[in-house]
């Protein structure tokens, strides 16, 4: 064990000696002696030293990420203080402030984002957040300390890597891609994929496997004529294929409602080439694709320039789609050496520290493109101002800054403006001033008058047009899109419901006080029931606006319930009101499964025939026998089934993973599930009848619900709704509806 150790350091060494940073190998030493004496004796679940943990940590943060003897050495310290009785302080004396602050910052955000209750995961979100504004390299050791934790996720029981895998797809591939750690995103992605969805993850790298040779064959003929081009320009260059990933082509196939077989963009060509002038790589970038344009026809609406204006995380190329001699379309990105090492290792690959070169300092940005990510994170600032209280609302506003599309937009006066695609016209005026945004009436889009609602397109010039007798509505909320715009009107909501929650509760007070009563919490859960709300905050709300009123009935009401003779409703006992939302999704059930604190959340739960009454379905995935599915134990202790696919549960593995349970089926086809089929084709004279022959005449199956519609071009889509025992009945009417003369596609609905 002890070579193992130290082979791996040696490894590290080598790994930060062939870099260009400055050779500091003394304190990567001395962290490296420091950190292996901390936790000596100590081991991993799968069996090897502890202290090949950080090790390896310290390798992904030098050889992946670029990064120079401070974050290598952080890297090696960053569990010392949480796991053993070391400070601080004491890393202060021994390795200076900056190592120190770096590993505190980890320390803070450690053992996962997410803790047991919902405002400890927003507090610990907060946290790595602010953190990672203040020095960047907090979140980019993270980002290794993950991606380690990924590649030994193995070890771990079922239960915990659905919790691991759903928060690194939900959180760290996000934070990743928009820091530029293409590379790292990409793992993270199949990773998470594989530990989720093992057969399908299986199924497609087994037919990458397949297809291998004739993409090989494909790339060989395609990219000769232009190397036989580039080498008669004197270019400097090599042409790599870029295989699109497998999480990558099974998120496309679910989004897009596509086969494997309909994914055209599988394959791709990459020409890194190196400038013969550094101030000259933009015009190569536009020689080098007019050259092979003239091989192949290019894709008229396919054409990326992400050259004259990079993307938000820096990442800088040309993008074009040509026609190969075969008939298959293939992108070309074109993109000098610079902008590569920029794409694979983001930003990182930009920053240079001045403790890395001459004294300990804070860091410092030399480069155009990190002032988008400073951009980035004051929007992360701002929301950290006012988040929301809820963790998954809270989660959901910082994702939409980390997955965007980027779009640019002028002002009246010709000034550039990044903005996500898909913004509207109101995202577009809380982006300039949260004051034009709240009384913000309408906007002019190239001159012409547009809503709030307006879906801005890149090149429009946008002009804001404000009343100061506009005010924020709660409808604002269905259709803007960026996450400052979604906070900035949800504070004003929040701040005009507290006044009219005061206003409320006054009202309230001042009319028990009028009969004799004060205001307790039975008479407000008995207010609340009486009016169907579901908060004491929305009956106070609803009392301040006048939505509701109080009169006689109400007194009556509540001196009935207080003396166990309830009018109208048979409320059974009245309890001490605490907030919490009523489950309006499944009736009491008191052969539920109860967890308690003896239940063993690492084993796996089994669902049967004999037991599957005492488990609850939500209506937002359907989940059927065979399912990818897991567990989730709600505020009542009872486990919920959900795909693992499901939108709400990639939420709750990222904000409850101590609640995920792993979750196994052992059913014999004696129960039958609601499931539905997404089905499109051409339309035809007896297509319905063609589909319900094979549904219901051939294999028996009850159909509940049909849905189809019929565009201008005789192309139908629709759903139908079905009762099948387990996934396997439903592959195999998948199957058969495939073989119908004009159907393109049938496949489950998610």
């Amino acid at each position: 064990m002890e070579k193992l150790v130290d082979d791996a350091f040696q490894e590290l060494l080598d790994s930060y000696l062939a870099s260009n940073h400055r050779k500091k190998v003394d304190i990567i030493t001395k962290a490296f002696n420091f950190a292996r004496q901390a936790h000596a004796g100590v081991k991993r679940l799968s069996g090897e030293p502890y202290i090949m943990h950080p090790i390896s940590v310290a390798m992904i943060a030098s050889k992946e990420m670029g990064l120079g003897s401070t974050s290598i050495c952080a890297a090696l310290l960053h569990d010392v203080v949480e796991d053993t009785d070391y400070t601080v302080e004491d890393l202060e004396n021994l390795f200076g402030s900056k190592i120190a602050s770096i590993v505190d910052g980890l320390t803070k955000i450690s053992g996962g984002i997410f803790g047991e209750k919902a405002s400890a995961q927003a507090e610990n979100f907060k946290k790595l957040l602010l953190t990672m504004s203040d020095d960047i390299r907090v979140i980019l050791i993270k980002i290794c300390d993950r991606l380690h934790n990924m590649r030994t996720l193995a070890s771990q029981p079922a239960n915990k890597q659905y919790k691991i895998a759903g928060e690194t797809l939900y959180i760290y591939a996000p934070l990743a891609n928009r820091l530029g750690l293409n590379k790292i995103k990409t793992e993270l992605e199949d990773l998470s994929f594989k530990y989720e969805h093992p057969e399908q993850y299986d199924h497609i790298v087994n037919i990458l496997a397949e297809t291998q040779a004739m993409r090989q064959s494909l790339f060989a003929e395609f990219t000769a004529p232009i190397k036989a081009t580039l080498n008669e320009l004197g270019v400097d260059y090599e042409i790599k294929a870029r295989i699109k990933s497998p999480y990558s082509i099974w998120h496309k196939m679910q989004t897009k409602h596509v086969s494997f077989e309909q994914i055209y963009d599988i394959l791709a060509v990459r020409i890194i080439f190196k400038p013969k002038k550094r101030d000259q790589e933009v015009n190569e970038c536009f020689n080098i694709y007019v050259a092979i344009s003239k091989l192949y026809t290019s894709h008229p609406d396919r054409l990326r320039d992400w050259l004259s204006h990079p993307k938000a995380n820096g990442y800088q190329a040309l993008h074009v789609t040509l026609m190969s001699h075969l008939g298959q379309w293939i992108e070309v990105q074109i993109r000098s050496d610079r902008m590569d090492e920029l794409a694979e290792q983001g930003f990182a690959a930009h920053w240079r520290y001045k403790d890395e070169d001459t004294t300990a300092s804070e860091q410092i940005i030399d480069d155009d493109s990190d002032i988008e990510l400073n951009k980035w994170l004051l929007t992360i600032k701002e929301i950290l101002d006012d988040p929301q209280p809820d963790a998954m609302d809270f989660l959901d506003s910082i994702k939409l800054n980390l997955f965007a599309s980027e779009i640019f937009v002028f002002t009246p006066k010709g000034e550039i403006k990044t903005m996500p695609a898909n913004c509207t016209a109101l995202d577009f005026a809380f982006s300039i001033h949260t004051f034009l945004g709240s009384h913000c009436i309408g906007a002019k889009v190239n001159h012409k008058l547009v809503p709030l609602s307006h879906k801005l397109n890149s090149g429009d010039q946008v002009e804001i047009l404000t009343s100061n007798s506009q005010h924020v509505k709660q409808s604002w909320i269905d259709f803007v899109s960026t996450a400052k715009a979604r906070n900035k009107i949800q504070a004003i909501l929040r701040r005009e419901a507290r006044e009219q929650q005061k206003k409320g509760e006054k009202i309230l007070s001042e009319f028990l006080r009028q009969n004799g009563m004060e205001l307790s919490t039975i008479i407000v859960k008995v207010l609340c029931d009486i009016h169907d709300t579901d908060s004491h905050e929305q009956l106070f709300t609803d009392i301040g606006n006048g939505t509701i009123t109080l009169d006689n009935q109400e007194i009556k009401t509540i001196n009935a319930a207080i003396e166990g003779k309830p009018q109208g409703k048979s409320w059974k006992k009245y309890v001490p009101f605490i907030g919490k939302k009523k489950d309006k999704g499944t009736a009491p059930n008191q052969d539920y499964i109860i967890v308690d604190k003896n239940f063993n959340k690492k084993k796996p739960v089994y669902i049967t025939d004999q037991n599957i009454q005492q488990f609850i379905f939500p209506k937002c995935c359907h989940a059927i026998p065979g399912d990818d599915a897991l567990g989730f134990i709600d505020h009542n202790n009872h486990i919920v089934i959900h795909k693992r696919s499901c939108h709400i549960a990639n939420k709750l593995k990222a904000s409850y993973g101590n609640r995920i349970l792993d979750i196994k089926w052992d059913m014999h086809q004696q129960h039958t599930f609601t499931a539905s089929i997404v089905i499109t084709g051409i339309d035809r004279m007896g297509m319905i009848k063609d589909i319900a022959n094979i549904i219901s005449d051939q294999m028996n199956i009850n159909i509940t619900k049909v849905l189809l519609t019929v565009n201008d071009d005789n192309i139908f889509e629709g759903t139908i709704d079905l009762r099948v025992h387990d996934l396997d009945d439903l592959k195999a009417i998948i199957k058969e509806l495939k073989s119908i003369p004009g159907m393109q596609d049938a496949k489950q609905k998610l």
